[in-house]
């Protein structure tokens, strides 16, 4: 019952992900590097910041947690979070090329593979005596695989939709679509993002160990590889800013209520996955199976409801039933992949 009550969690959490970029539609006046700067001090300060509070215990801080012995995996956690940030720029790029539904299906796809086997392999490097690569048991690797399938699916979807729409009524769905760069731009955002849990790994025992409460363990290390990926958004972001004249933006008093409330929405729906994760976890410490593949299963349910949005938002319309069905199929197959594993151990 645990598990399940972990997997439902995680679920949750990848709903709101999904939907992070629905009230992004609704900023106004605003360029691109202008939004997502601020939308990022939200996701990716403010609420991570709230997050880690909780896994403190009376009496304690976390600075005393962050300076106590920890400090190369501090860096390290840091650093992948760093490097997670340029998945993050690319990541929106992808989905300004390929929409929604099939930007972040492959962008996650690659993301779930390689957060997933790189953690325990660069664990591995730096630290041989822990034993990271024990965990990459058959069955996580079988999770790992059908994960794949299913993108590979959900691409071949796409593949035809480029294949089959005339150039109009794909650019009615999404105004800058190009099917070759934007799988180029996802696939880079795909590995990069997934710098995100090999920061989780080396942050993994940053807490106060059995003074926080299990579900909230990795909440500390998540604000840190936040932090990192922050950094790497908000030199990009100002420097687009001087590029393109549009410090303005941040001027217009009248557009700061809409704007700050959409950002703020779309920031808290964004960390919610990771909240998620977290709690999640916290239900699935009998099964070290779904312990290692819970970051590939929740970018999976990420890639699947983000095409359940990509069906709302009409991305899809126009298709071939049989395109639809392929979609369909690839989006089952990702569901599975969460529950797959567990049944292999």
């Amino acid at each position: 019952m645990d598990i399940l009550i972990g997997l439902l969690i995680i679920a949750v959490g990848a709903f709101c992900q999904s939907s992070c970029y629905v009230p992004i539609n609704k900023i106004k006046g605003w360029s691109w590097e202008s939004y997502w700067l601020v939308q990022g001090v939200f996701a990716w300060l403010v609420f991570p910041l709230l997050g880690a509070l909780l896994a403190v215990p009376a009496g304690h801080s976390l600075g005393e947690l962050f300076v106590a012995g920890n400090g190369f995996n501090v860096a390290m956690t840091v650093l992948f979070g760093v490097l997670w940030g340029v998945g993050g720029l690319t990541f929106g790029l992808s989905m300004r090329y390929l929409g929604v539904a099939l930007g972040q299906s492959i962008a996650l796809g690659t993301c779930a593979a390689g957060g997933t086997l790189l953690g325990p392999l660069l664990l591995n490097l730096f630290f041989p005596e822990m034993g990271a690569l024990e965990s990459l048991t058959f069955a996580v690797i079988s999770g790992v695989v059908v994960t794949l399938l299913g993108i590979a699916v959900i691409g071949v979807a796409g593949m035809m939709k480029a294949n089959s729409l005339p150039e109009e009524q794909k650019k009615a769905a999404v105004k800058e679509f190009n099917f070759p760069k934007g799988i180029a731009i996802a696939l880079l955002a795909g590995v990069m993002s997934g710098c995100f849990n090999v920061g989780l790994e080396f942050g993994k025992d940053i807490n106060f160990g059995e003074l926080t409460d299990p579900m909230f363990k990795t909440l500390p290390a998540t604000l840190l590889v936040t932090l990192g990926g922050f950094l790497t958004n908000a030199v990009y972001c100002l420097y687009q800013n001087f590029k393109n004249k549009s410090f303005g933006d941040y001027a217009q008093g009248k557009l700061w209520a809409n704007n700050a409330l959409f950002c703020a929405l779309a920031g808290a729906l964004w960390y919610s996955q990771f909240f998620g994760l977290s709690l999640g976890k916290g239900f699935l410490t009998e099964s070290p199976t779904l312990m290692t593949l819970s970051f590939c299963i929740l970018m999976a349910l990420n890639v699947t409801f983000a095409n359940v949005w990509g069906i709302v938002l009409k991305e899809w319309k126009g298709c071939s039933r049989k395109t639809i069905a392929v979609l369909v199929l690839g989006i089952c197959i990702l569901v599975a992949s969460s529950f797959l594993p567990e049944l292999l151990k």
